[in-house]
């Protein structure tokens, strides 16, 4: 590499010899690892707890993949960063969008900062929602389990990649989408030797099943051996999550929802208010698009003032917040947010209309997230950290300088 130290967006990563690897594990509370740990299936992520570093830290809220995944590459919030949910209103063109095109993108990764360093850098994603915006002008190695068949040297820096992983391209449904991630990444490893890999997984295990499940801990035992080969080729490893994951229904296995847009249609009447829920996504099998955190558009500020109070009382909400109040706890972008943010309780989720939401497709109990409730995550690497302060709010997004900057 032609530098040894390089910033990016206010802060300075450094360069060792080790590769590092960092692994977002979609919807991973730390239940899991302990689970999984305590089950005895996972040896290798047990030794990295006990001899390297376990840590808990904070993602970001709304607690959903695109804000979290663009947090951890950038190392910097979505105030910054600009991706404030999967899905959002877009003022200037008037409509609802998905937010995973790059333009919407604000500030550089540090993936692609390091790549033109000189550095080889490779990414992997289950999704190929993600690819896009995680491969921004990045000048490398760049494609998703989901289209791992369609990799072209052009678009996404390599070639042949089934043939490479030895796995057929996986449901976007299973829990193989998110071994084929892996099982790139140990490929790569051992062929290319990237100095800089992100693993990115995701959460279809997670929405399914709880931690120390037979289902959730046989995920974390596949992940575990990959985990353990990357270890043994001297990578330097800090797992993480983008969010959380807990129960969303009640004792009879039904949903907790509150349907926002039904209620505000029979206060205020249909049309006076636009509910957008961020957690919308083109895969809403496992989750019927039902998380623990809104937005909501109002005819103008003196709406959103009454509103609010009236919102708020609603039985399983926990934080109702104008834009600007919104913007500032949560580290948001305030124009890409709506002048109501409504944020549900634990074990609630929010929708729009009932009819809106198919859960046909639901087959175990809601589980679900996007709230402050699945805000606490892991940091956990495989070599100890040095020149932490101990008063130091950890972050998700701290993950590469843990890497870089701590790991020893």
């Amino acid at each position: 590499m032609a530098t040894r130290k390089i910033e990016v967006n206010g802060r300075g990563y450094r360069r060792g010899e080790a590769p590092v690897v960092v692994v977002c594990v979609d919807g991973c509370a730390p239940e899991y690892l302990h689970a999984a740990s305590a089950a005895g299936v996972a040896p290798h992520l047990t030794r990295m707890m006990a001899h390297g570093a376990s840590l808990l830290g904070d993602c970001v809220v709304p607690s959903f993949t695109n804000p979290n995944n663009l947090s951890i590459v950038t190392g910097v919030p979505p105030a910054v960063h600009g991706i404030c949910g999967n899905y959002f209103f877009d003022r200037d063109a008037g409509r609802e969008v998905m937010m995973n095109d790059p333009r919407y993108l604000r500030a550089p990764t540090l993936l692609a900062a390091f790549a033109d360093q000189g550095a080889r850098v490779a990414v992997v994603t289950a999704k190929d929602k993600l690819r896009k915006l995680l491969g921004h002008e990045l000048h490398g190695i760049c494609f998703s389990s989901e289209k791992a068949d369609e990799a072209t040297e052009a678009e996404n820096g390599i070639t042949d990649v089934v043939s490479m992983v030895g796995m057929p391209v996986p449901s976007v449904y299973s829990a193989e989408l998110s071994e084929f991630v892996f099982a790139a990444g140990v490929k790569l490893m051992e062929r290319v030797r990237p100095d800089l890999m992100y693993l990115s997984t995701t959460d279809y295990i997670q929405h399914k099943a709880a931690p120390g499940s037979d289902t959730a801990n046989a995920f974390y035992a596949m992940m575990d051996r990959y985990l353990g080969q990357l270890d043994a080729m001297g990578a330097t490893i800090v797992l993480t999550a983008d969010h959380g994951m807990n129960d969303k229904h009640g004792p009879d296995g039904e949903p907790r929802v509150i349907y926002l847009q039904d209620q505000l249609d029979r206060w205020y009447g249909a049309g006076a208010a636009r509910v957008i829920l961020p957690i919308t996504d083109p895969y809403v099998v496992h989750h019927g698009a039902l998380g623990s955190f809104a937005t909501v558009y109002t005819p103008d500020a003196e709406s959103a003032a009454r509103w609010i109070p009236r919102i708020a009382e609603l039985d399983g909400m926990e934080a109702v917040l104008t834009r600007a109040q919104a913007a500032q706890r949560y580290e948001l972008p305030a124009d890409r947010i709506g002048d109501i943010i409504a944020v549900s309780r634990r074990d609630v989720v929010i929708g729009t209309c009932r009819e809106r939401h198919d859960l046909t497709g639901l087959d175990a109990p809601l589980r679900s997230h996007g709230g402050v409730s699945e805000q606490v995550v892991p940091l956990v690497c495989n070599r100890p950290l040095a020149g932490l302060d101990p008063a130091r709010r950890l972050r998700n997004f701290d993950a590469f300088d843990l890497a870089l900057n701590h790991a020893h």
